[in-house]
């Protein structure tokens, strides 16, 4: 059975005896990167600097959120806005291993370049088991590349720590829970963020679509949860898809975009099922959607696959 209190002293105790020198860790708020900021300012205080970036691809309210998590817990933190930068890397990019590969590659770039600010010779990742698993090797097949896995360039100048490399999602939260990190049953987010959450081209406009409609998604689901219509889903956002449809407005002819609403539950992330969500919950989602991004959005649907054999996120 996994002791969360064992590894957390043995964690810390690890991660003082690798880091020598001053750290630097991509910090996006998640459960995964909390945890890992948390047990590596335990270890070596203000030698490491817990790095949020703003890539423009955040979701809504997420910097300010961010913000106050990492100041709560006493981290050494700076917030930077790298939003042009990751915007000029995934123009023109469709396909999302190519996506994935880009947004790691700008990661690490703007790290290694707050890091020789901060004369940081350490990169200190929230990387957990699925990530590396999902990512494949020589054995494996590569199921969806994460960027923390996938994304490295073969020249960074940083050693990698990753303390918590043999973990699943449910121990990353039972040590979040003891360190009492304040997004310890925050759902999933993946590190490239709504960049694969809009299917086809990455631009300021789809993001801001996409944005708005997981906003919508999430705050529906969450107060139905609140007033007992349905459990809370492990993991709960919406996509935009590229392609358009015919729709009516009023009495004339519209041609929108669709987001699709995806919500499933897990214990791990390995396998999921979809959430088998109340009708009224689907309408009011939908007609919020359609209402507010009238002149973008015409169609709304819902996806009921499980995993396998889709995976969560749709890229």
């Amino acid at each position: 059975m996994f002791d969360s209190k064992k590894f957390v002293d043995e964690a810390v105790g690890s991660i003082a005896s690798k880091i020598t020198g001053n750290a630097i860790i991509a910090c996006s708020g998640g459960v995964d990167s909390m945890v890992a900021a948390t047990l590596a300012s335990k270890a070596v205080g203000n030698r490491l600097l817990a790095v949020f970036v703003d890539t423009g691809l955040m979701r809504k309210g997420e910097t300010e959120e961010v913000r106050a998590m990492l100041a709560e817990m006493g981290i050494n933190f700076k917030i930077v806005d790298a939003s042009a930068e990751f915007f000029s890397a995934l123009k023109d990019v469709i396909d999302p291993e190519l996506k994935r590969k880009a947004i790691g590659e700008m990661f690490i770039r703007v790290f290694e370049r707050e890091a020789k600010g901060f004369k940081a010779e350490f990169l200190v990742q929230g990387t957990i088991a699925p990530d590396w698993i999902e990512s494949g090797d020589g054995t494996r097949d590569t199921i969806k590349s994460h960027h923390n896995v996938g994304g490295l360039p073969k020249e960074m100048n940083m050693t990698l720590v990753e303390p918590l490399w043999d973990l699943y999602k449910d121990e990353v939260r039972e040590v979040a829970r003891l360190l009492k990190v304040r997004s310890s049953e925050r759902q999933p987010f993946p590190g490239p963020a709504l960049a694969v959450r809009c299917l086809g081209e990455v631009t300021p406009e789809n993001i801001e679509i996409v944005r708005e409609a997981c906003f919508i998604v999430e705050d529906e689901i969450e107060k139905a949860s609140s007033a007992g219509k349905m459990t809370l889903p492990w993991q709960y956002f919406a996509v935009l898809l590229p392609t358009r449809s015919v729709g009516v407005q009023g009495d004339r002819r519209a041609y929108g975009k669709t987001v699709v609403i995806r919500a499933v539950a897990s214990v791990d992330g390995m396998t999921a099922t979809y959430s088998k969500m109340p009708l009224d919950v689907l309408d009011t989602i939908s007609m919020r959607i359609t209402n507010t991004m009238k002149d973008r959005i015409n169609r709304v649907v819902y996806d009921i696959t499980n995993k396998p054999p889709s995976t969560i996120e749709w890229e």
